[in-house]
Parts: C-alpha cells; sequence; structure tokens
C-alpha cells in the first residue's frame, strides 16, 4: 500500500481521489479500481456481506454500482467515475470484512474500464477529502 495518512482516526490513502459519499478511486490509465473510504467502512461497523455489479454492466458516475451490508445498515456505493467493470473483488464473497481490515488495499469493490478519464477532474484529491473529514467532525 502506499502512504497514507491517518486523520481524526481515519486512513485517507494519497494515490486515491475521493468523492463527498466517501467511494474512492485509484486510477491508472483507463483503468479505475473503486472501493469505500475508511471513514465509510468504520461507520457501517463490521460488513457481513457485499453485492458487486456482474462483470460487463456499466454505469454513470454517481449511480449506485454495489451494496455493502453491516449489521448496522445497508448502504449502496456510488460510482466515481463511469465505465464498464472488467473485474470482480470475488475475495468478498467469502470475506466482505476485508473491507474493514483494507479499505485501499485487499478491500477494492471492483476494477473499471473509464469512459471518460477526464471525470477525475471533479473528484476530491487526498487532501480536499481530509478537510472533508475534518468538517465532518466538527458538525
Amino acid at each position: 500500500m502506499s502512504d497514507s495518512e491517518q486523520t481524526l482516526g481515519f486512513r485517507v490513502d494519497d494515490t486515491c481521489l475521493y468523492t463527498d459519499t466517501h467511494d474512492w478511486v485509484r486510477v491508472d490509465g483507463d483503468i479505475g479500481t473503486f472501493g469505500i473510504t475508511d471513514y465509510a467502512q468504520s461507520h457501517l461497523s463490521s460488513l457481513v456481506y457485499v453485492e458487486l455489479p456482474e462483470v460487463g454492466s456499466t454505469f454513470e458516475k454517481d449511480a449506485p454500482y454495489a451494496t455493502v451490508e453491516s449489521s448496522k445498515a445497508t448502504n449502496e456505493s456510488y460510482a466515481p467515475m463511469s465505465g464498464e467493470v472488467i473485474e470482480v473483488n470475488s475475495a468478498l464473497e467469502s470475506n466482505p470484512g476485508l473491507v474493514n481490515e483494507d479499505p485501499y488495499g485487499a478491500g477494492w469493490l471492483v476494477r473499471v474500464r473509464l469512459s471518460d478519464p477526464s471525470e477525475a477532474a471533479g473528484l476530491r484529491s487526498a487532501a480536499s477529502y481530509l478537510d472533508l473529514l475534518r468538517q465532518l467532525s466538527e458538525e
């Protein structure tokens, strides 16, 4: 895992871009790896189930693409960028807790062929996401 900063008890990976809905994407050319943030997984508590889309599924930016379920709540994850699913993290079927243990590494959700890499410009940097977490902690 690359550098990450811990603020307010939450890890933030500086190689990712973030949404205000606490989803992340790591962009490598025209491929994006999606997941939920450490902040999101900690508020859900221990995950018991993750529903992922099928390979070949397509979705637009900000559309729901996955569902994460814990004993506390069921939440949808929203696509940080548009694209087509090329791989899902099948390890989550038997071990959804990987999202809790390593949200930016082994707990990734899907890999997507991005249809519009320029959408990354509308996402938060790690520094901007840290600012959002600080604002939320003050509310």
